[in-house]
């Protein structure tokens, strides 16, 4: 594994475009462009504040920076760099924005969670969606585009909407069997919305597209349940990460679980192969040391033998939202791998462009790229600026 010179970041703002052929990274107000193979910048554009978000359109044309101390939101064309877009909620304020899926949209949430605000960049027109609960994941859309599920809080009870993206009109409206939804996710394939109640009820809730329920899983009770949820993109298996540090599989057939996979602090199965990352020493003439060496330090990868401790952090019980529990995973796009991640790790942040071929290491103000040896030895793209 090679690394990459090291840049400055900030608020860990760095994003792959969806196509994978560039990187935008934001330093305060700058926001920066770069092409992934040869890390030159593309553009640069200046922003008006400090951006707090950014996120590519999914055609990788459009860039959206989200300023929400300011209300405002700007976005920037990758193709035609003089043109530009300026989106000023007023005294609405701004808490959080996002793209529509045809890349054409901004979808702003407004202070207090008032409503939802959707701009046009084609037609300039407006659209008005109220009652958005302010919630860990209360927004997102069908594979294909078509549909937005909204969590929504009405007369202190849950409800999830569904409304068509071509006029955002209303399609379908049910409330939800929670006490306090925490968040909705769509099965890739359109036909299940999934729910889950807030981390101190563990209840998972699977829904039709009318609203009709058709299974509820509790794994335990009497405890912090669900921290994170992800559906596989076959849509046979929704994993389930919870504050007990295990991943629990459903199926899409009975809702049952399949199994479950822990976070354990030592690993001891003979099975398991374990990878330890070493420092690849470079070689002279004759194999003898190069002194000094030519290029930056690299890394290769060696089997540990079992058992093997991991470094862990001890979260700290006397704060407010310990770092415990799973809470991020991710299926490999055949459905075939899940990547999980337990709070105590010593993980920061990293990224993967869909390419595969870098992958982006984010601290709290700098950034490098890493890229792998091919099996012949040679390297990648990025090797002239390690």
């Amino acid at each position: 594994m090679n690394f990459s010179e090291v840049f400055k970041l900030s608020n860990q703002l760095c994003k792959f475009s969806p196509d994978g052929k560039y990187l935008a990274s934001c330093v305060q107000y700058r926001l920066v462009v770069r092409e992934v193979g040869s890390l030159q910048i593309l553009q640069l554009y200046s922003c008006l504040d400090q951006i707090q978000h950014v996120e590519w359109s999914a055609d990788s044309l459009f860039i959206l920076c989200a300023m929400y101390k300011r209300g405002l939101v700007q976005v920037w064309s990758l193709e035609q760099p003089e043109w530009h877009c300026r989106i000023d909620e007023g005294s609405a304020g701004l808490v959080a924005s996002c793209w529509s899926p045809d890349g054409r949209h901004i979808l702003n949430t407004t202070e207090f969670h008032l409503r939802i605000t959707v701009w046009s960049l084609c037609t300039k027109s407006v659209s008005y969606i109220k009652y958005p609960k302010a919630c860990q994941q209360g927004i997102t859309f069908s594979r294909d585009g078509r549909y937005l599920a909204l969590a929504e809080r009405r007369d202190c009870k849950d409800y999830v909407s569904i409304f068509v993206c071509s006029d955002w009109q209303l399609l379908r409206h049910f409330d939800t069997d929670t006490q306090d939804l925490a968040g909705i996710e769509w099965a890739p394939n359109g036909c299940v919305l999934a729910a889950w109640d807030t981390c101190l009820e563990y209840k998972v809730l699977l829904y039709s597209l009318d609203g009709r329920l058709l299974a509820t899983y509790c794994a335990y009770e009497w405890s912090l349940g669900i921290k994170s949820v992800a559906w596989s993109p076959s849509s046979q298996f929704l994993a389930v990460g919870s504050y007990d540090g295990k991943v629990r599989i459903l199926n899409h057939v009975t809702w049952k679980m399949l199994t479950e996979f822990g976070h354990p602090a030592a690993i001891s199965d003979p099975r398991v192969v374990v990878y330890k990352e070493a420092e690849k020493s470079p070689r002279g003439a004759l194999g003898r040391p190069a002194c000094p060496p030519p290029r930056a330090a690299e890394s290769k990868y060696e089997i540990a033998a079992v058992p093997v401790s991991l470094q862990t952090l001890k979260p700290a019980a006397d704060r407010a939202n310990p770092k415990i529990g799973v809470g991020a995973l991710a299926f490999s796009p055949d459905s075939y791998f899940l990547a999980t991640r337990n709070g105590d790790f010593q993980v920061l942040s990293l990224c993967w462009p869909v390419t595969g071929d870098s992958l982006a290491l984010l601290s709290k103000d700098h950034f490098c790229l890493c890229f792998l040896e091919t099996e012949d030895g040679a390297l990648g793209q990025l090797g002239d600026h390690t």
